[in-house]
Formats: C-alpha cells, sequence, structure tokens
C-alpha cells in the first residue's frame, strides 16, 4: 500500500510517539492514500509544503476500519469524543458525550492501524452538530460524504511505525493547493447548509432519541 503524508517539511523517518494527543484517534502518524488530498493538507495560507510518500505492507499487521460494515457512525464518534476537544455546554451535549463512549466505544488495544474519516473543522463542526441535536443521524452520515474528504490512516503503534518505507517527497506549492483546499471546503460547507440543518426531521433520528430509546450497536436503525 501507498501511503502520503502531508507536511511542512521532508520527514524520512517517522517518531513514534510523536504528534498532538487531541487528534482525531490520538497520537500516531497520520496519512492518506490520496496523493492530491496530502498536497493539500501540506499547505497553508501563504507556505509551501511536502508530501512525504511511504509503502507499507499492512498484511501482518491490524487494521481497524472504522468505516466497514462491522461499525457506524456512533462508533467513528466515540473515537472523535474521546480524543477531540469538545466545549460541552448544554445537559444535551453532556448526555450524548456519555451516552456514546459508554455504548459505542471501540478498544484501540492491540491496533496497529486506524482508517476511517478525518475531522477537520468542518466536518469536526457536523459531529458537534449532532451531540447538540441540531441535525439527526441521517443528515450526519450525509454530511460526512460531503467535500469528498476521503479517508485517513492512522498509525499508532511501533509495529506499524517499523513497516512505514519512506520512497521520497514531492514539493506543494501553496499557490496551487491552498485554493484547491479551501474550495474543497467551501463545498462542504455549502452543502451543508443546503441541507436546511435548522428545519426539524420528522421520523429520523435525533440523539435525544438515541438516548431515550436505549439503541445500541446492534440496533438496525443505526
Amino acid at each position: 500500500m501507498l501511503l502520503y503524508h502531508g507536511s511542512d517539511h521532508v520527514i524520512e523517518k517517522p517518531e513514534f510517539g510523536a504528534g498532538k494527543k487531541h487528534n482525531d484517534y490520538g497520537k500516531g502518524f497520520y496519512c492518506t492514500e490520496n496523493i492530491e488530498l496530502a498536497k493539500e493538507w501540506a499547505v497553508s495560507e501563504d507556505a509551501d509544503g511536502y508530501v512525504n510518500k511511504y509503502s507499507i505492507d499492512t498484511s501482518k499487521l491490524e487494521v481497524l476500519d472504522i468505516n466497514s460494515d462491522k461499525y457506524t457512525m456512533m462508533h467513528w464518534l466515540g473515537i472523535l469524543l474521546k480524543n477531540r476537544i469538545f466545549t460541552l455546554t448544554t445537559p444535551l451535549e453532556r448526555e450524548a458525550k456519555q451516552y456514546i463512549l459508554d455504548n459505542f466505544n471501540i478498544s484501540l488495544d492491540g491496533i496497529d492501524i486506524v482508517k476511517g474519516y478525518r475531522a477537520d473543522d468542518s466536518y469536526f463542526s457536523y459531529a458537534r452538530d449532532f451531540i447538540s441535536g441540531v441535525i439527526s443521524y441521517e443528515q450526519l452520515s450525509k454530511a460526512m460524504r460531503l467535500g469528498k474528504l476521503g479517508e485517513q490512516y492512522c498509525l499508532i503503534s511501533k509495529k506499524a511505525f517499523a513497516a512505514l518505507e519512506y520512497t521520497g517527497s514531492e514539493y506543494a506549492d501553496f499557490k496551487e493547493w491552498y485554493p484547491r483546499k479551501m474550495l474543497r471546503d467551501m463545498y462542504a460547507r455549502k452543502g451543508y447548509r443546503d441541507m436546511e440543518k435548522e428545519s426539524y426531521r420528522r421520523g429520523e433520528l435525533y440523539i435525544s432519541k438515541i438516548i431515550d430509546e436505549e439503541m445500541k450497536k446492534d440496533d438496525l436503525r443505526i
């Protein structure tokens, strides 16, 4: 498998244990299979970056694919709520966080790589709106497909880091890739606004209903 990591510098040997603990899946080395996405992630508004290229054999690694049929969007939220910082201001938000953590928790013990959605700023706001009761579960699922953000791979074990082989790097010009990054984000935000999130959708699953009816991971409605 070929993986790409966008950065402001070349990284020939990623350091295990480095990184921010409040990223989507905790500390780890985050990559994508899409080189164009990596170029967007590599640049900022006024600075160029690099796409670091790697190959990795995952045949002997434990890969947790959160987007597989075995899991639901609630499981993804469970990992996100455990790692990202959410400011919870209402009783519903606090209850929602605890309910999701209690019922949709995924243990990462023995896992080498986590594969799933990447929650950038706009996608993080979708998750926040869901636990706040602003949007339904159906709207959240649709919103996560806006902007075609793609999936990310997070290497979290020493075994995964040892299996990663650096194959080179490629320069990313911010004048080309930052506008593309903003265009993707704009498309996602526009699509989200067009969903009319202020309208209550009768019959759809809101977090309050999921909690009240004590829906669990085996509930076919989720």
